[in-house]
C-alpha cells in the first residue's frame, strides 16, 4: 500500500513542480491551475501521513520508523507554505520557490519510500 502512495505523491509533486516551473519561465503570477494542483499534492500529502504513522511500526530497524513518520508528518506542512508564499509574493521568484518546494517533497517522498522497501 505504501509504495503505489508513495508513486503517486511524486508524480503529483513534480506535476507541481513542472506547472511552477513553467510558470516561473512565463514570469505568470499564481492561479486557480496551480493552487488546485497544489491542494491534491496536500490531500495526498495527508492520506500518506496516516497511512506512513500506521505502517511505521512495522519498520524493523530501530529510529527508521521514527524517521520516516517523521518526514510523512513534516510533508503536509510544505504545500501550504508555498500556496501561502506565491499568494502573497507577485514575482517570479514566488514560483521558483515553489518549484523547489516541490521538489523536496519528491525528495522526501522517495525516502519514505527507500525506507519503508530497505527496512520494513
Amino acid at each position: 500500500m505504501l509504495v503505489p502512495l508513495t508513486t503517486i505523491v511524486l508524480i503529483a509533486s513534480l506535476v507541481l513542480a513542472l506547472v511552477a516551473g513553467f510558470y516561473a519561465l512565463r514570469d505568470r503570477l499564481v492561479d486557480d491551475l496551480l493552487l488546485l494542483v497544489a491542494a491534491v499534492v496536500e490531500l495526498l500529502l495527508v492520506v500518506q501521513a496516516v497511512v506512513t504513522v500506521v505502517m511505521a511500526p512495522q519498520v524493523q530497524t530501530p529510529g527508521e520508523g521514527a524517521t520516516m513518520a517523521a518526514y510523512a508528518l513534516t510533508l503536509p506542512l510544505v504545500p501550504p507554505a508555498l500556496a501561502l508564499l506565491a499568494i502573497k509574493e507577485k514575482s517570479r521568484w514566488s514560483m521558483a520557490a515553489v518549484m523547489g518546494g516541490a521538489i523536496v517533497v519528491a525528495v522526501m517522498t522517495l525516502r519514505i519510500q527507500q525506507i519503508w522497501t530497505v527496512h520494513a
